[in-house]
């Protein structure tokens, strides 16, 4: 087993380039497309998708790669991680999830400390952040049960669509959703719209460690 330590810091260090990429592809897609909109998502959706695969691979042998708060949890009540072990996993997702966003800010000559403006809210966007994890998590665990080497592959794949199926653009995760409130940029969402799309993701993480519990048994 590896140090607790060594891998708070690959979930530490895997968050923060994880945020690095969605804000900083999120800044030079809106500066590159000229106004329109789709192809704007379209740039921001390709490298979120894959530095998952890349970190997922890199420090998964480290630490499980969750770099997601609600993929600890889920762990935790499966009592696959003790209680300690999850907080600290959280601590250091949150911890890089906000290095993450202020390093792209560095990166573009912006100012490091910003709130977002970008007002996400309602109940079709709640509901897809349900969904947006619901699937997130149900992925994860049925490659963990069939196929564990295609894990990366599977989840970075799985973003990428729901950047464009989800009215959210899918942020299927707390720490990433607490880092983009404090980014005004094209990837943001305003402080008040984090708690609901928390609480939507948890309970979609909640239903699909339900029914994987069940698919995935034996």
């Amino acid at each position: 087993m590896v140090a607790l330590g060594r891998r708070a810091a690959a979930e530490c260090v895997g968050t923060a380039f994880l945020l690095a990429a969605v804000v900083g592809s999120g800044i030079m897609a809106q500066r590159l497309a000229g106004g329109n909109g789709a192809l704007a998502l379209l740039c921001n959706t390709l490298p979120t998708g894959a530095i998952l695969m890349v970190l997922i691979l890199t420090l998964g042998p480290l630490s499980g790669a969750h770099f997601n708060p609600a993929v600890s949890l889920s762990f935790a009540l499966q009592r696959k991680m003790a209680g300690s072990e999850v907080a600290v996993y959280i601590a250091a997702q949150l911890i890089g999830a906000i290095i993450g966003a202020w390093a792209a800010h560095l990166m573009y000559d912006l100012p490091v400390l910003q709130i977002s403006t970008t007002i996400r809210s309602g109940w079709g966007l709640w509901f897809a952040e349900f969904v947006a994890t619901f699937g997130l998590i149900l992925t994860i665990y049925g490659c963990l049960a069939r196929t564990p080497e295609a894990v990366a592959y599977a989840v970075g794949l799985y973003i990428t669509a729901a950047y464009w199926f989800t009215a959210s653009t899918s942020f299927a995760n707390p720490a990433v959703t607490v880092a983009r409130a404090l980014s005004d940029t094209f990837a943001g969402i305003a402080p008040a719209g984090v708690p609901a799309f928390i609480i939507a993701q948890l309970i979609g993480m909640l239903a699909a460690l339900i029914l994987a519990r069940w698919l995935f048994r034996g």
